[in-house]
């Protein structure tokens, strides 16, 4: 198995729940903790721009209403994505893929990012955010980390650009789960923590895939899967661990 590049610690959407998510004021807290991996939503704009945002609609995280992929980035960029957190973080706005590949890249970081697709976009998603990854990144020492519970969006991804790394996340280990990873050409499987155990990681081991966990906020639950031999932790909980342990 070949070394694995990334830290085994990942702020989950850049800081947690302790900064506004999925916008670069959250990745320079998680950095100002300690993390020098975070983990991001990413998809496409009505014109094709990626961006960061978890949900198909803008109303939990922006001031905004409606499908997110609707608005072209330059309504999207005009958008507030931090007052709905606490007023000191109104006016942040969201942010473009690219501006967070600068700032991870000029911050010596890795990045997992999330191919989140919109209804009916999954193909378009992963080509365009792989293919626009691939230049962002080039001649990095660490490429960024491509995962998605989407299968077609990590296909596309594969097409576009396949010499960056996929990871096929997974909430259950339902049956054919290695299979579908290895199918996909996966170097890690992304699973929800509670759903792993010895064995699973035992299997993805000997596939030759690397095994990292969602969203591991407890210390007892972190203590558990390092002592299963765990790759990566995604976690909220940036104020709680040392992401140098």
């Amino acid at each position: 198995m070949t070394a694995w590049p990334y830290p085994r610690w990942i702020a989950h959407r850049g800081a947690g729940t302790l900064a506004p998510e999925n916008t670069l004021a959250a990745l320079r807290e998680g950095w100002r903790r300690g993390f020098r991996a975070f983990e991001c939503d990413a998809k496409l704009s009505a014109d094709g721009v990626p961006f960061l945002l978890h949900d198909d609609t803008l109303e939990r995280t922006t001031d905004g209403q409606g499908p997110a992929e609707a608005l072209t980035w330059a309504e999207l960029s005009r958008l507030d994505a931090g007052g709905w957190l606490a007023p000191a973080w109104a006016g942040e706005p969201p942010a473009a893929l690219q501006a967070v590949a600068a700032f991870v890249r000029a911050n010596g970081c890795a990045l997992n990012i999330e191919l989140k697709p919109g209804p009916g976009r999954a193909r378009a998603t992963g080509e365009a955010v792989a293919a626009l990854a691939a230049r962002w990144w080039a001649g990095a020492a660490v490429p960024p980390l491509l995962s998605s519970f989407d299968a077609d969006a990590l296909a596309a991804a594969r097409s576009a650009a396949p010499q960056l790394p996929r990871a096929l996340l997974l909430e259950a280990l339902a049956d054919g789960w290695l299979e579908q990873a290895q199918r996909l050409g996966c170097a890690a499987v992304v699973v929800e923590h509670a759903a792993l155990g010895a064995e699973a990681v035992a299997h993805a081991r000997r596939a030759g895939l690397r095994v990292l966990a969602y969203t591991v906020n407890e210390p007892g639950d972190a203590r558990r899967l390092l002592a299963l031999g765990v790759d990566g932790l995604i976690t909220d909980a940036v104020d709680r661990f040392d992401p140098a342990s």
